[in-house]
């Protein structure tokens, strides 16, 4: 029993490991983005972030949706299914194709609705720059991570964090070119930066490919034959689960947006704080997305293989990593705040005072905040490991939006908690969450391992 767990533990930290990585680097690059815009004005920060901000939102849909292509590839590997790994493979890249048409279009036409909803002229002028640009991202962006999905899941992620960490220092690189204005390139603003992003991200899906297609073992998933001829019944079956898994992450996303908007009613002081305090439990939160991921492909193998007491072990196995890898967090956010927020801004400033005080109780939150975030994430990923995405999308509705954003709302405004009840509210509905998915992973192994009832045969 302990050389089984063993064995699975180091099976989860070998996938997870490259994972993580290649999760951190998406985050410089958009880290990157936003130094640059910051480096361009004010001005041009508030627009470039509205439209940050907006693409985010729509791209990290699509991206759940792709997310089922290394799902569904899991379990054909598991299955010995090397035809279903392959038409699958091939499918998820149409779907991400449709998707970033889809999307493209939609944040290209975004300008009205921004104004709508009483965003200031200049900003929404900000964010159309650089949306004309960005949005040539999207084809390259979902095309990678269709591949990520399926390199990953038959167990080669290297490549993934490879090119993620290479395409990271690419698009600083050349971000600060165009601002600094090297080798005669002509400064092109906010349009440029998503021009960058566009370029490094499409580079990224065609490097993956051309390793997929020449490296070790192409020749056992030939990618490109039949590529040309999409199948109706792969794209159906990526889309049943992946539609479910991209809801997920929207109502996700849009329950942090819910809390920036109930900080930007408090103040500009409070806002400032959460901004600070959430991009510190992004990073850490990168790592069990990361766990998540090699979570789910290792039950899919395992279920593919018909092997279900294996899928359960790997399920708890990584919600134990991953409640470990956020207590670590936890003690840094409780132990070293000050440092913490001494990242983002000089805290001896006595014009800061108020920010600092009020980020580093937010981060005393955030510690609880990271532990339900973590064990909700990983159980999430354990449950889509039995291709079940509808169980999470309705847990995490309920709670994120009956629970979570009731309860900051109340906790803020009702009760007067202020920025504090926001985020005690959004760890409340984070760890009904954690508590909810987690009883469902252990409902859904026991219904799988229960023995089916043979019927007597007629006398």
């Amino acid at each position: 029993m302990k050389q089984a767990l063993r064995s699975e533990l180091l099976a989860i930290l070998r996938l997870a490991g490259p994972l993580i990585a290649a999760q951190l680097a998406h985050v410089l690059m958009v880290f990157t983005d936003t130094v640059m815009m910051g480096l361009l004005g004010p001005a041009a920060l508030a627009g470039g972030g509205l439209g940050a901000a907006s693409y985010s939102f729509v791209s990290i849909f699509c991206v759940g949706v792709i997310a089922a292509v290394g799902n569904l590839v899991a379990i054909r590997h598991g299955a010995d299914d090397r035809a279903g790994v392959i038409h699958l493979t091939q499918n998820g890249l149409w779907l991400g194709w449709a998707l970033a048409l889809g999307a493209g279009l939609l944040l290209w036409n975004l300008g009205p609705l921004l104004l709508y909803f009483g965003q200031a002229p200049q900003s929404v002028t900000g964010a159309m720059q650089f949306l004309s640009t960005l949005v040539f991202a999207l084809p390259g962006y979902l095309s990678f991570m269709a591949l990520r999905g399926f390199t990953s899941a038959i167990g080669n992620p290297g490549p993934v964090m490879a090119i993620s960490i290479g395409g990271a220092l690419a698009n600083f690189v050349l971000n600060y070119a165009l601002i600094e204005g090297w080798l005669g390139l002509p400064p092109l603003g906010l349009a440029g930066i998503g021009l960058v992003t566009a370029l490094v991200m499409n580079a990224m899906a065609l490097l993956l490919a051309w390793q997929l297609l020449r490296g070790p073992g192409a020749a056992a998933y030939p990618l490109l034959r039949g590529l040309l001829r999409p199948q109706w019944r792969e794209l159906q079956e990526l889309l049943r689960l992946g539609l479910p898994i991209g809801g997920t992450y929207a109502v996700e996303s849009g329950l942090f947006a819910f809390a920036a908007l109930c900080m930007g009613a408090l103040g500009s002081k409070q806002l400032a704080a959460h901004q600070i305090a959430i991009q510190s439990v992004y990073v850490a939160f990168m790592v069990p997305v990361g766990i998540s991921y090699a979570i789910t492909f290792r039950i899919g193998l395992h279920y593919g293989g018909g092997r279900l007491l294996e899928a359960r072990r790997a399920g708890r196995l990584g919600i134990a990593l991953g409640a470990t890898c956020m207590f670590a967090f936890a003690a840094l956010f409780w132990l070293a705040p000050h440092w913490v927020v001494g990242l983002f801004l000089d805290t001896q400033a006595p014009g800061y005072r108020e920010v600092v005080s009020l980020a580093v109780a937010l981060l005393a939150i955030a510690a609880w905040f990271e532990l339900f975030d973590g064990i909700q994430t990983i159980a999430m990923g354990a449950i889509r490991g039995l291709k079940d995405a509808k169980t999470t999308f309705l847990v995490g509705l309920a709670c994120y939006w009956a629970v979570g954003a009731p309860l900051a709302w109340t906790l803020a405004f009702v009760l007067g908690w202020g920025a504090a009840g926001v985020w005690w509210g959004l760890a409340g509905g984070l760890a009904c969450a954690a508590v909810g998915l987690s009883l469902g992973f252990e409902w859904k192994t026991a219904r799988l391992l229960r023995p089916v009832p043979q019927r007597a045969l007629p006398s």
